[in-house]
């Protein structure tokens, strides 16, 4: 049997209606699109911190003439 807690209360999901277990597994799928898109924003931050790197030393060969 499985169990989720919701507001610090144990609920056997054996006991959801339909809808509820509908509900349930919605907020499962958006739980992991959620984790994906954290992911991918932290790919972008770090190539972002990358680009920028690569910048300032093109920036400092200006000011180095």
């Amino acid at each position: 049997m499985a169990k989720i807690t919701v507001d610090g209360t144990e609920y056997d999901t054996e006991n959801l209606s339909t809808n509820g277990k509908a509900q349930l597994a919605s907020l499962q799928f958006l739980e992991v699109q959620m984790q994906k898109l954290k992911n991918e924003i932290a790919v972008a931050d770090t190539a972002r911190m990358a680009y920028a790197a690569a910048l300032n030393a093109e920036l400092a060969k200006i000011d180095a003439k």
